[in-house]
């Protein structure tokens, strides 16, 4: 194979073009015709057989589908967000690529094409994947990742290691290759709770159940549960964004309402907390009088990186590009469904500096978030090494080594 960076800087102008018609052509859930018929389009001008195996998620092979095979994911859809960025290819149909799908989609999308014009060289397959809903905006339970994984994409052929990317515009150098072993990002679960009290007179409180008193308890007792029940050396978070009830100021209602999200970054801690909450909800309502509900909405699990995998990709980038990864001490503190896959198979998810040098930084989701196109290469770059450097290891290990990049 020749120089990897050299033939990936020889689709640059493809990766800008693919990149700048996604950003400019925003859908959001599972709703993505336009991005689906151009992404389908994209692949099957470069010679693949594209399945459909879920609404809106993509799936092909390159390489040989009896040998060992390695997933690559990227994400779509965009954000119900108006962009502010100013930009001359900016979206102006109300939705955003804000959170750097439209880089994600682009960077697998040139993957696919070199790992293509390489076929007859793979020692066993690659599984490109694109999906629907990573963000949670349709109102279906399942997100895009878990619909395929219980579609089967992880299945004929079996996938032995699963890897993908996502931009980052804080915290990694602009152009370089973040990794994390172990937790890589947290979990999250939207904690919704319905308190039922006793409606009355606001001069009578005697004569009825209030369900804010009760609230007001609840959010205190919740607090404490994390103070005192979780390691410390653990990050875990608990956030009420709405409470409220009531009409008037001289009602008492009969209903409250709280929503918040819980985020950690231990599976055991995490469900262990959905029983502690549970409990603490339930009890302290009746102990006012009231009743209270509680429901985990649309969770997710923490994305995994497998260490040893970790270590192995890390060494296929620098193997193929002479670059190396800037290891992570920390997880990032958004939630991913990438994370419903990584639990099922040993998986690796990068993270991508993304900021052009001397811009302002914005935060992910954000409307005046822009991105450096310069980085384009290095995620294809990456893509294609974790990919091609995992069958060549396989390869090696089996006796077959092809020679070397």
């Amino acid at each position: 194979m020749e120089s990897l960076l050299a033939e990936v800087e020889s689709i640059r102008d493809e990766l800008v073009a693919d990149r700048r018609w996604l950003h400019q052509h925003p859908e959001t859930g599972y709703d993505l015709p336009e991005t689906v018929a151009y992404v389908r389009g994209r692949l099957e001008e470069m010679g693949y057989e594209v399945e459909e195996p879920i609404e809106s998620g993509l799936v092909c092979c390159v390489g040989d589908t009896t040998g060992p095979c390695f997933l690559l994911r990227a994400d779509m859809d965009a954000l119900p967000l108006e962009e502010q960025t100013g930009l001359p290819f900016a979206a102006t149909n109300g939705n955003m690529h804000a959170c750097g799908h439209d880089f994600h989609t682009a960077m697998l999308l040139g993957a696919a094409q070199i790992l293509k014009r390489h076929e007859a060289e793979l020692p066993g397959c690659v599984k490109i994947v694109f999906q629907p809903d990573e963000e949670a905006t349709d109102p279906r339970e399942t997100l895009g990742n878990e619909a395929l994984c219980d579609a089967g994409v992880l299945e004929n052929p079996k996938v032995g290691a699963a890897a993908g990317m996502h931009l980052c515009p804080v915290g990694v150098p602009v152009g370089t290759v973040g990794s994390i072993t172990g937790t890589a990002f947290f979990s999250v679960d939207d904690v919704e709770i319905e308190i039922l009290g006793t409606g009355a007179h606001g001069a009578q409180p005697q004569k009825g159940v209030d369900p804010l008193n009760i609230m007001s308890h609840i959010h205190i007792a919740l607090q404490e549960v994390l103070a005192r029940e979780v390691n410390p050396y653990e990050a875990c978070v608990l956030t009420f964004g709405t409470m409220g009830g009531g009409t008037a100021a001289n009602i008492i209602p009969e209903r409250a309402h709280m929503l918040g999200s819980l985020r950690t970054t231990n599976e055991e801690t995490r469900q262990r907390l959905h029983e502690r909450i549970t409990a603490i909800v339930e009890h302290t309502a009746a102990a006012f009088g009231g009743e209270a509900h509680v429901a985990f909405l649309r969770g997710l699990p923490t994305v995994y990186n497998d260490p040893a995998l970790t270590e192995e990709l890390e060494g296929c980038y620098e193997r193929y590009t002479g670059r190396r990864a800037l290891r992570l001490s920390e997880p990032f503190s958004g939630s991913d469904d990438f994370g419903c896959m990584s639990h099922r198979v040993p998986s690796t998810y990068f993270l991508l500096g993304s900021t052009p040098e001397g811009s302002e930084e914005f935060p992910l989701h954000s409307p005046y978030i822009v991105f450096d196109e310069g980085i384009l290469a290095t995620g294809c770059s990456l893509l294609v090494s974790a990919a091609m450097g995992w069958l060549e290891d396989r390869a090696r290990e089996a006796g077959d080594a092809p020679a070397e990049a």
